[in-house]
């Protein structure tokens, strides 16, 4: 067995071909030619955290600009909701493509979806300065840019997931993380600190650029990544292991993968549900409990407290998902439950929290309840999707899996307003949605105790092998598979590695 490559840069953290079964990947890349496809594949899904993040403070702006006009239509939960359902579509559309065509169009198309309508939602107009119009437009174009972002799901995340099998086991699982939860979690926090420092620079008698401007600003991440993103090759999993020239046994994958498919969209579903609801609507919690008297850029800069608290959670989380005693499994269902008590906790003391006076306490409290769903569920359940299904049928598994959570966050945003609209006073009205929130995130994370799956650093090439050698037993031609009949391995190997 040849040596590891040892160097003192966190980057040079990779392996050779032959440490590896049944790996194909070329020797002869350097540190950063092994590292930059996952950069290139993950990180655009900055753009999901913050055009996302950024909607609840232009909700807030918007209701301030044109009052009942706004708050009175379904205007106001459709803007901050609408980008979910497009995100739907797109997970569920790329997710096809990705495994049918390829990882690096399918990516590069969403890529430019993102571009297109981040600018023109910026740029809403109503015919004659109609109000609706605006309000009309703004949706529409929200929902083509959640098209855009929901291929970055089963095109991005699925090609970092592929890409990370270059880097050194032990490290492969908080590369993946690093570059997709972290970068959502990251796009909350900017898209928290935007509206601060835009409505501090505008004031608040210019809110009507300030709401543009903040959108605008999401244009900025897609474009950065365009160049590297044009450079991208197929991952070395993808040419191996690909169907798009292939039949693909839908039966046989639906047999082997519905239970484990339904575990995973169920936890994402309910970690959507809250994570996204929260994120969305922690500006107008805000505003609520501050009263309409205080500056708007300083409840805002509360909002960024708060966002901020992602961060410990899903980089700390990152690590502690590659450490041997814990991994993935154990890191999802434990902070899941750890959210959860956090959670009642804060619903118990709310009424003592619920005051100006008491605002620093609110924050960190709700700041801790965040990043433990981050460090769980957040980083976690996106590796799930990613690792638990074979390379042939994965972009179209993890887009189902992300899709679920998208309906989630769609429900969420929904509900998390009827909730407080039909509490019976204030104090249940801030307390409702963190009991529906906490049980919930209990219940997933039983759910995962007792059926997710351990996650190992191998679990890719492992799940691949087990693949075909299921096929093969069920009479599936896998020599079909791959780019080159010489990249797929024979049958004779499969069965060498005790499959």
């Amino acid at each position: 067995m040849s040596k590891e490559i040892k160097s003192h840069n966190p980057l040079d953290e990779v392996e050779t071909s032959s440490q590896r079964r049944g790996s194909l990947v070329e020797t002869n890349k350097s540190s950063w030619e092994r590292l930059w496809p996952v950069i290139a594949c993950g990180a655009g899904l900055f753009s999901d955290g913050y055009l996302n993040g950024v909607i609840g403070s232009v909700n807030t702006m918007l209701s301030t600009i044109y009052g009942h006009e706004y708050t009175k239509s379904p205007a106001q939960s459709n803007v901050g909701s609408i980008t979910f359902a497009g995100t739907i579509v797109g997970m569920l559309f790329f997710g096809y493509t990705s495994d049918h065509y390829s990882r690096k169009w399918s990516l590069l198309f969403s890529t430019l979806i993102i571009i297109l309508f981040a600018a023109l939602g910026a740029g809403s107009y109503g015919a004659g300065g109609s109000v609706g119009g605006l309000l009309a437009a703004l949706t529409a174009y929200r929902f083509f840019l959640g098209i855009g972002i929901g291929g970055e799901y089963p095109a991005g995340s699925v090609g970092c997931a592929e890409s990370t099998g270059e880097l050194k086991s032990g490290t492969r699982n908080r590369w993946f993380i690093m570059f997709t939860n972290v970068q959502i979690d990251l796009g909350f926090v900017i898209a928290a600190l935007v509206p601060m420092i835009v409505v501090l620079c505008t004031t608040e008698k210019h809110l009507r650029a300030a709401w543009r401007i903040c959108l605008g600003i999401g244009v900025i991440p897609p474009l950065s990544l365009l160049y590297l993103r044009l450079k991208l090759q197929e991952p070395e999993a993808f040419k191996r292991e690909t169907m798009a020239k292939a039949k693909t046994p839908w039966l046989l994958c639906l047999k082997l993968y519905w239970f484990r498919l339904l575990i995973v969209s169920f936890i994402w579903f309910v970690y959507d549900f809250s994570a996204y609801s929260f994120g969305i609507y922690s500006s107008k919690i805000l505003v609520n409990l501050l009263g309409t008297d205080y500056p708007l850029w300083k409840s805002f800069g509360w909002n960024v407290l708060i966002n901020f608290f992602y961060m410990p959670g899903c980089i700390g989380g990152a690590f502690v998902a590659d450490m041997p005693k814990m991994g993935p499994k154990r890191c999802l269902y434990i902070f899941l439950i750890l959210q959860g008590i956090v959670g009642f906790i804060m619903a118990g003391c709310y009424a003592q929290l619920n005051h100006p006076s008491n605002v620093a306490g609110f924050v960190i409290i709700y700041g801790i309840f965040l990043a433990l769903g981050e460090a769980g569920p957040g980083n976690n359940i996106g590796l799930m999707s990613s690792k638990t299904s074979a390379t042939s049928v994965r972009g179209k598994y993890y887009g189902i899996a992300a899709a679920f959570g998208k309906v989630g966050a769609f429900v969420g945003g929904r509900v998390f307003p009827i909730i407080q609209e039909h509490a019976p006073n204030a104090t249940r009205a801030g307390q409702d949605p963190f009991f529906v929130g906490s049980a919930l995130a209990i219940f997933a994370g039983v759910v995962a105790f007792f059926f997710l799956p351990e996650i190992g650093q191998d679990t890719i090439e492992d799940e691949d092998h087990k693949f075909r050698a299921y096929l093969e037993r069920n009479g599936y031609d896998t020599s079909q598979m791959g780019v080159k009949a010489l990249t797929a391995p024979s049958e004779t190997s499969v069965r060498e590695e005790g499959v």
